[in-house]
């Protein structure tokens, strides 16, 4: 199992490409690539049918800290609650 990142390297497309290819946004194609976006179904079969790999032949695994989600949801709070 590969994750998109890896795919596009051993492929030789680009982000570009990709998303030309499975016509979806470039910079959707690049946040889902780099584990910042969670894909829908439909985007996972578009970009999966494009590297021409079964849905479950790729890791779609969010990379983003649960700390860092939490800090851009709600900011940095000046009196944490106790």
């Amino acid at each position: 199992m590969h994750n998109i990142e890896r795919m596009l390297e051993i492929t030789g497309m680009s982000i570009d490409e990709l998303a030309d290819k499975c016509q979806l946004d470039a910079d959707r194609v690049e946040a889902i690539g780099t584990g910042r976006w969670l894909p829908s179904p439909q985007e996972r079969a578009k970009i999966a049918a494009a590297l021409e790999l079964g849905v479950d032949e790729i890791d779609w695994g969010h990379t983003m800290a649960p700390r860092n989600v939490r800090f851009h949801r709600f900011g940095i709070q000046k009196d944490p609650p106790t």
